[in-house]
């Protein structure tokens, strides 16, 4: 299969970027899109050229490290697929495929395709953590938590802060990622201790960082790679309020 290439490509954040072109040959269904990438790179190696700087660890789907927007789309044409999983047999030979990093004035980019998800962990720290007790760890069955609620907890809780609720944004919201964390935690006993003060300090935390405002189109939903439900918005904004009440 062979491909033409269209790749954003930046020095730093300060560095005007641009849509560099490259014919790629050589590619095979098999192929998961990073590997096509890295196939690319070992082209430009021995090219004596720059390579393509992009995000990536476990490629197994898990992690949330990887993640470009694929001809306008985050983590390309397939829903419920990250970067990494998504195998080339998607495309056809001959396709143009561009590819572009997150857009986002909260997601600073770093050098072409890799940009600076750090913010993520800013709002984190704010508010999305559980106290516990030093000491002997306390049995499971300990605490009963109804099915509902486990089953609930667990979907959200199912978010691997990729950032492709922001990338898809019109205004590079958060609100999905948020959501899914205070849904996650406000269900469980475990959560109980901060939740009078979780929503107020990661949504404070995450207008600090520039995330925009949810006008609740929806494209965060769609383009999520684990379908986490916007929903969560939902219980994020009562928790938000019940956190100014109290």
């Amino acid at each position: 299969m062979q491909l033409n290439l269209e790749i954003w490509r930046q020095v730093d954040n300060k560095s005007e970027g641009f849509l560099e072109k490259h014919k790629l040959e050589g590619v095979t269904g098999d192929m998961s899109f990073l590997e096509m990438l890295d196939l690319l790179n070992n082209k430009l190696v021995k090219e004596n050229k720059e390579v393509i700087a992009f995000d990536h660890d476990c490629r197994e789907g898990i992690c949330g490290t990887c993640g470009v927007v694929i001809n306008g789309r985050p983590h390309g044409p397939i829903s419920g697929v990250t970067t990494c999983q998504l195998h080339m047999r998607s495309f056809n030979d001959g396709d143009t495929i561009i590819i572009e990093p997150w857009r986002a004035k909260a997601f600073p980019v770093i050098k072409d395709l890799s940009v600076d998800r750090t913010a993520f962990d800013r709002i984190i720290s704010s508010g999305g953590y559980v106290s516990v007790s030093t000491g002997q760890a306390t049995e499971a069955n300990s605490i009963p938590i109804p099915k509902e609620d486990a089953d609930a907890a667990f979907e959200s809780a199912t978010c691997i802060g990729c950032g492709a609720c922001v990338a898809s944004c019109k205004n590079s919201s958060a609100m999905l990622f948020v959501g899914a964390k205070v849904t996650h935690l406000s269900l469980l006993p475990q959560g109980q201790t901060e939740r009078p003060n979780r929503a107020y300090n990661m949504v404070n935390k995450m207008d600090e960082e520039g995330f925009g405002n949810c006008t609740n189109t929806g494209a965060c939903e769609v383009t999520c790679p684990k379908n986490i439900s916007i929903e969560n918005i939902v219980t994020l904004n009562k928790e938000y309020i019940k956190s100014n009440l109290s």
